[in-house]
């Protein structure tokens, strides 16, 4: 007949006969699986890419007025930007003020001028840019005509 503790010895061994303590083995494989968890938020909350850097999120508005020649742009929130640019064909604008530097605030307006056409005109296209550090966002694209 067979006796259980004979084929329990046999499949387990002796406390002699084995490699690795059963404590060794639990510390090991809670090591394993901190490591393995660690690794997995990291690549799950994109940790070493884009830490900190929130897009831009100012809102602006335009009016164009081709009949007397001038560009109207009025910050209605500055949002996390800390300055604006006008970029494009500029050349033809003249500001009235300090152009862009005016507009630092929510509610602030600065008023460009610029020569309105006398019959078809050139269509240009301006960008202005909400800048926050590093990081930029076109907040209005506008077109205008100049004669």
């Amino acid at each position: 007949m067979l006796d259980g503790k004979q084929i329990r010895a046999k499949l387990v061994g002796s406390d002699d006969e084995r490699a690795v303590s059963p404590v060794i083995g639990v510390i090991l494989m809670v090591a394993i699986t901190v490591i393995l968890a660690a690794v997995i938020a990291a690549f799950v909350l994109d940790m070493g890419s884009n830490m900190g850097s929130a897009p831009v999120n100012a809102v602006a508005d335009s009016d164009v007025d081709n009949t007397n020649g001038e560009l109207t742009i009025t910050v209605e929130d500055m949002g996390n930007a800390q300055k604006f640019e006008l970029r494009g064909d500029t050349s033809a604008l003249t500001a009235s003020n300090n152009g862009v530097d005016d507009l630092d605030a929510t509610g602030e307006s600065e008023t460009w001028t610029y020569t309105p056409p006398s019959g078809s005109g050139t269509d240009k296209e301006v960008r202005l840019v909400a800048i926050d550090g590093e990081n930029e966002q076109v907040v209005e694209t506008i077109s205008y005509t100049h004669g």
